[in-house]
């Protein structure tokens, strides 16, 4: 998936981001796409490795999406001469963007404070594991998808979701930080919790939206998941227009009305009609009759 933006709010904004793994290099790659000029700063690749990035180890192919339209420095931080080269980077940068915990920024000489008073315009945006008193505590996406309520059980996450929606905060965060000093001239430090983002997408779950007795939880036979002929579609007739034209297909009559939606009975109905047809008579269908599906092997 290329990331494209048609509008580039961040042209000409230097980024220097010293963030490993993912939510970093991804937020990054939002800020390209923006417009930004994005810098990665690595350190150096250990002996037989070509890069000191885990998602080298974890997907080769991850990692090299990530670094699309990104520079990248080799630098090691904990060296005098590693902290020559970034500091001779941060004197020409709008966004510092790290991933590592306070304490150990702290041992890196990059406290806020310190920055701050060294480069005044400087913004800075730290992804941590989660914000305030918990900002050093270990953890990482699935951890934070469990304290989401996102893990229902024993199976492992479709996606790294606290991961991703991180990144996505981060990249807004650094939109703020820049409409912040375009207001004041002034750099700003803000934090960005993988926690509080794991939670923030848990929040439909959280309000009671996908409890079985809801329409977005499965009560709707037109908002469900049915077996076909040769695999599975996903509904999401949910609208009252979507719904009629999905029952007047299946042959049920029409006008259908709230209960009727959710009676046992049409979910059947529902069930039988679906079951005998392929994935493309049911793409088909859509086409047709407008209505919103997406089949599955």
């Amino acid at each position: 998936m290329t990331v494209c933006f048609s509008v580039q709010p961040l042209r000409g904004l230097r980024i220097l981001s010293l963030a490993l793994n993912l939510p970093g290099p991804a937020a990054l790659l939002r800020c390209a796409a923006m417009g930004a000029h994005c810098t990665k700063l690595e350190p150096p690749p250990p002996p037989g490795l070509p890069t000191a990035d885990p998602m080298q180890h974890y997907s080769p192919s991850a990692y090299a999406a990530l670094q699309q339209g990104i520079q990248v420095l080799h630098a090691q931080l904990k060296t005098e001469g590693g902290q020559a080269l970034l500091h001779q980077a941060l004197a020409n940068t709008d966004v510092l963007l790290t991933s590592f915990r306070h304490s150990a920024l702290h041992k890196l000489g990059l406290d806020w404070p310190l920055l701050h008073e060294r480069y005044p315009q400087l913004s800075m945006v730290r992804i941590v594991g989660a914000t305030g008193a918990r900002a050093d505590e270990p953890g990482h996406d699935l951890t934070y998808q469990a304290e989401a309520g996102l893990l229902p059980g024993l199976q492992m996450p479709a996606t790294l979701l606290a991961d991703m929606a991180g990144s996505l905060a981060a990249s807004e965060a650094i939109l703020q930080a820049q409409l912040a000093r375009s207001q004041t001239g002034q750099g700003v430090c803000m934090d960005v919790g993988l926690a509080e983002s794991a939670q923030w997408m848990a929040l439909p779950a959280t309000w009671g939206l996908m409890a079985a007795d809801t329409d977005t939880g499965g009560a709707h036979a037109g908002y469900q998941i049915y077996a076909c002929a040769d695999g599975r579609v996903a509904l999401a007739a949910l609208e009252p227009h979507f719904a009629a034209r999905l029952c007047q297909a299946a042959g049920l009559a029409l006008p259908v009305d709230a209960a009727t939606l959710r009676a046992t009975s049409t979910h059947k109905a529902i069930a039988r009609f679906v079951a005998p047809q392929t994935r493309a008579q049911l793409e088909a269908l859509a086409a047709e009759k407008d209505i919103p599906l997406y089949t599955l092997p």
